[in-house]
């Protein structure tokens, strides 16, 4: 049987002067299978057009829809209503991105920012030549890379990180991953002491505090916490 369900979510947009932050309660009818995406797109049809909210894909790969569901990090896309007993469900936008309106956030600046401190791109000591054959990858090691390349950017590791909200300039699980995968790619040439210079701070691996919170939120599952530890390992001896 469908059951009315009880949505609170925060109204602010910082660009008008007028705005204060409120919340606003959304009774709609659950329908089988219904996600927070299906959700919210119902209200901003036909309740509230004013709500503001980032979809794109609606199947856990683009990362847009992460907010802060009943007080944990998740993707709108992939959380039932079902999920939640008592039919309540509270939506608040992200923390430590900037807000844009509502439940929208700015991961995108915040990404590109991390992308350039970490140095985000493969680094060789000689030029490619395309009309050679591509040096040999051994299979596991083109997986490991492989694995660590599924990361969607959606934040929902930073918005976890008691650091990360603490320290603004912090990389983040995400930055340290992306060192981790370069670290691990045998095209790249640089050394342990060459990423010491980008991650051997406290903005970096050492100010990480092992709460491991980013990979008990990651949704596709990465293996933030055994990749972190591996760094740290590294940066300790470089």
């Amino acid at each position: 049987m469908s059951r009315e369900i009880t949505i609170t979510a925060l109204k602010y947009n910082p660009s008008d002067k007028n705005s204060k932050p409120t919340f606003a309660e959304y009774k709609l009818t659950e329908t089988p299978g219904m996600t927070l995406y299906i959700a919210l797109t119902k209200i901003k049809a036909s309740i509230d057009h004013d709500l503001s909210s980032d979809f794109v894909c609606r199947a856990g790969i683009c990362g847009a829809c992460g907010m802060i569901i009943n007080g944990k990090p998740r993707l709108a896309c992939k959380t039932l209503t079902s999920e939640f007993k008592d039919g309540k469900i509270e939506l608040l936008p992200l923390p430590t991105f900037k807000l844009i309106k509502d439940l929208s956030v700015d991961t995108g600046s915040w990404m590109k920012n991390m992308s350039i401190r970490v140095n985000s791109w493969i680094e060789a000591k000689e030029q490619t030549d395309i009309n050679r054959i591509e040096k040999r990858v051994e299979p596991e090691v083109a997986q490991e890379v492989f694995e660590l390349d599924r990361c969607i950017e959606c934040g929902l590791c930073v918005a976890s990180c008691s650091t990360a909200i603490m320290r603004k300039d912090f990389v983040g699980a995400v930055g340290l991953n992306r060192v981790a995968r370069f670290q691990i790619d045998p095209h790249d040439k640089r050394t342990d002491s060459d990423f010491y210079e980008i991650i051997g701070d406290d903005e970096g691996i050492f100010g990480c505090m092992s709460l491991l919170a980013c990979e008990d939120h990651c949704p596709k599952d990465l293996p933030l916490q055994s990749k972190i530890a591996y760094m740290r390992r590294k940066m300790v001896k470089a």
